[in-house]
């Protein structure tokens, strides 16, 4: 029987990603290793109930207790806090799902590729903040690492059987969020509400904000480059509405291979629960003469100026990555607090790199995984007192 373990479990990759175990046969067709979850502790026990999970564990040490009486009698061990989802992640597995949101994802997710198993990927962060790290500890392990985004997802597919050498472009889509016909000047006043609406996916409130203000694929402009290995002028991003055509791979040959689907994440993570192979997935199949039209756009840099800000960490490397995901994790943080604006979110980012390279050389690569969150930590604490700034300034 196969193991499994789900980090980020009650989130929504987790939740889809429960969904098709589910439907695979559950308990009776997967031995489940761990499952981890945020604050949701109803939810997380449920799950490991039904699953039959060895180990069900809460990120918040003061939820342990409330996670202890919701497991009561049913034979599964409740744990807590950071360490015990490192300690979970130690525990071997052949399928792991990497679905905890945020910089928190790195340490379970090195620490379950040292049993030489499969990671499904969904935490952008690690490939962020430690692509180098991550890859090489893949390989050393003889670990294998599937992209779950739907974008990186759809490019691996894609080039499956083909020769890397013969890519000229990768094209990632977005679907521009909320804001992408806003006037510029009316998105200085976005509210959180406005910005947690996207028009296409259906996803949590940080990852729907990080969207809106085009982050999330600042986050997987660098993503593509850190897996793949493409040079960053080969790297693209078009603006597509519809969410319907999630990468295109271009040949030197001027082919192009687009890979389809609908806006479904299940699509990307039952492809990598079955693979080498492709199961049933339960997802809505294209009926394209409905669909009628599909449109693309070049995506507006003075919108969203993330995407220029990823590609100065995709030309820099070393340490840059974890600086500007941690930067703009606490400016996320700062505007969901309404301390700062929607737009000062870019800007404090900028500042936080900037004053960063002026006191330390981020281009150097990171000596082990010590180096990437210490300096996670730096930029956290400059980022943060750059959007106090910002706030008294306001």
């Amino acid at each position: 029987m196969r193991s499994i373990s789900i980090f980020g479990a009650t989130g929504s990759i987790g939740e889809s990603t429960f969904d098709l175990i589910r439907r695979a046969g559950g308990a009776e067709a997967y031995r489940t290793v761990a499952l981890s979850g945020a604050r949701n502790v109803a939810r997380l026990a449920e799950m490991a109930r039904e699953l039959r999970a060895e180990v069900a564990v809460v990120a918040h040490e003061e939820e342990l207790p409330a996670l202890r009486e919701a497991l009561a009698g049913s034979g599964v061990e409740a744990a807590a806090g950071a360490a015990a989802i490192a300690e979970a992640a130690d525990r071997p597995a052949d399928w792991v799902m990497s679905a905890i949101v945020g910089a928190a994802g790195l340490v379970p997710g090195m620490r379950a590729l040292r049993h030489g198993g499969m990671l499904a990927l969904a935490n952008k962060e690690s490939l962020v903040t430690a692509g180098a790290l991550l890859m090489s500890t893949a390989r050393d392990h003889g670990a294998t690492i599937l992209p779950v985004d739907s974008e990186h997802s759809a490019v691996f597919q894609a080039l499956t059987g083909e020769d890397a050498a013969a890519v000229e472009r990768v094209i990632i889509t977005a679907s521009g969020g909320p804001f992408r016909q806003w006037p510029l000047e009316r998105l200085a006043a976005a509210t959180v509400a406005e910005a947690k609406a996207h028009p296409n996916w259906s996803m949590g409130s940080r990852i729907s904000i990080d969207s809106a203000s085009m982050f999330n694929k600042a986050l997987e402009l660098i993503e593509t480059r850190e897996f793949f290995g493409f040079a960053p002028e080969m790297i693209e991003v078009l603006v597509h509405p519809q969410s319907i055509v999630h990468a295109l791979v271009g040949f030197r040959d001027g082919g192009v291979m687009a890979h389809m689907g609908p806006a479904d994440m299940r699509h990307a993570i039952g492809f990598a629960l079955h693979w080498p192979g492709r199961g049933h997935v339960p997802v809505e199949r294209l009926d394209l003469a409905k669909l009628g039209s599909l449109s693309f756009e070049a995506p507006d840099p003075a919108r969203f100026p993330a995407l220029r800000l990823a590609r100065e960490v995709m030309e820099m490397r070393g340490l840059s990555g974890a600086a500007f995901n941690a930067a703009k994790e606490i400016a996320l943080d700062h505007f969901m607090g309404g301390g700062i604006g929607f737009l000062d979110m870019a800007g404090v980012v900028e500042d936080t790199m900037s004053r960063l390279s002026s006191e330390c050389a981020l281009g150097n690569p990171p000596a082990g995984l010590e180096d990437v969150l210490a300096m996670d930590h730096l930029a956290r604490v400059r980022a943060g007192e750059l959007a106090a700034k910002r706030q008294r300034g306001r």
